[in-house]
C-alpha cells in the first residue's frame, strides 16, 4: 500500500520541483522504488543515500524509512550544538545517519537488540563515518534483565513470550541512562512504550524534546491516556499524528489487520510559541 502511494505521488508531482527536491535526498525513483519492492529480503543489500551507500535487506521497510526521515523529515528538531540523543529503536540506523547529518556534534545513544538490525546499523555508522555514536545491542526496557526477543531482523521485532523464534537479549533499564539534561529522547520500541515511560515518568523533566512511537491495541486505551498524562503533567505540549493507518474504515472493523490497532507518533515539545 506505502509503496502504490508513493508511486502515484511521484507520478502526480513529477513536475513539482518542491517536492522532487523533497524525494531527492532519498534517492527514490520509480525504478528504484519497483526494485526495493521486489528485491530478496535476506541478503544484504546497498541503498545510494546523501552520496554513499547504506545497507539493508528488507526494501519495503527502507523505503518506509527514507520517507519518513528524510522526505516527511519526522526528526526536524533545532539542537544545541552539543546535543544528547538517546535513540531507542534504531534499527538499520535512518534515524541517527539524519540526526548526525543535521547535528554532526551531538553525542548520540543508540538501542537496537535485534542481531541483524544491529549488524546493519554498524555498517551504515561505519559506512557514514559518524564520530560520538555510542551503539549498544540491548532492548530498552523497565529493568535490568535478559528478555526474550524476536529477532526478526525488521521494524516489527520486539520483546515477546518465550516461543520458537525467540532469542535472548540482554535489556537496560532506560531510567539508569537518563541521570543528564537530555536533548533529544527517540522512544520506537515495539509495544514496550508505556512500560518504559511509565517508569522515567520521574526523570522525564531532564528530557527537553520526546518522540514516541506508540505501538496499541484497543483494550489498552486506558494505557494510551495515561502516557499522555504522563507527558503533559511533565511540562510538554504533543502533537500526534498516524504512524501507520491501520484502519480505512475504523466504524467498520471486522476483524484485525495487524499486531497493532493504533501506532501513533507522537511529538513531546517544550517552549513552543504560542500566537
Amino acid at each position: 500500500m506505502l509503496l502504490n502511494a508513493i508511486k502515484g505521488f511521484l507520478h502526480k508531482k513529477q513536475k513539482n520541483d518542491a517536492y522532487k527536491k523533497r524525494y531527492k535526498s532519498t534517492g527514490l525513483t520509480l525504478v528504484r522504488i519497483k526494485y526495493l519492492k521486489h528485491a530478496n529480503r535476506h541478503e544484504i543489500k546497498y541503498h545510494n543515500l546523501l552520496g554513499k551507500q547504506v545497507a539493508y535487506k528488507n526494501g519495503g521497510e527502507l523505503m518506509h524509512g527514507l520517507v519518513e526521515i528524510f522526505a516527511d523529515e519526522i526528526y526536524k528538531i533545532s539542537l544545541p550544538g552539543n546535543a544528547t540523543i538517546i535513540d531507542c529503536g534504531a534499527n538499520i540506523g535512518l534515524s541517527v545517519l539524519y540526526l548526525k547529518q543535521n547535528h554532526p556534534y551531538a553525542k548520540v545513544i543508540a538501542f537496537e537488540p535485534d542481531a541483524i538490525n544491529f549488524e546493519l546499523l554498524q555498517k551504515n555508522v561505519k559506512t557514514f563515518g559518524l564520530t560520538n555514536v555510542e551503539l549498544r545491542r540491548e532492548a530498552v526496557w523497565n529493568k535490568n534483565e535478559v528478555l526474550h526477543f524476536n529477532n526478526a531482523g525488521s521494524q516489527a521485532s520486539k520483546i515477546s513470550d518465550q516461543n520458537n523464534d525467540s532469542v535472548e537479549v540482554e535489556a537496560i533499564r532506560l531510567r539508569d541512562i537518563i541521570d543528564k539534561k537530555i536533548d533529544f529522547l527517540k522512544i520506537d520500541i515495539e509495544g514496550a512504550e508505556y512500560d518504559v515511560l511509565v517508569d522515567i515518568a520521574d526523570k522525564l523533566h531532564l528530557v527537553e524534546s520526546l518522540f514516541v512511537e506508540y505501538h496499541g491495541k484497543f483494550h489498552q486505551n486506558k494505557e494510551l491516556i495515561e502516557l499522555l498524562s504522563i507527558i503533559n503533567s511533565n511540562g510538554f505540549i504533543f502533537y500526534i499524528q498516524e504512524a501507520a493507518k491501520v484502519y480505512d474504515a475504523p466504524f467498520s472493523i471486522i476483524q484485525r489487520h495487524s499486531d497493532y490497532d493504533l501506532q501513533l507518533n507522537i511529538f513531546c515539545m517544550r517552549n513552543v510559541v504560542q500566537k
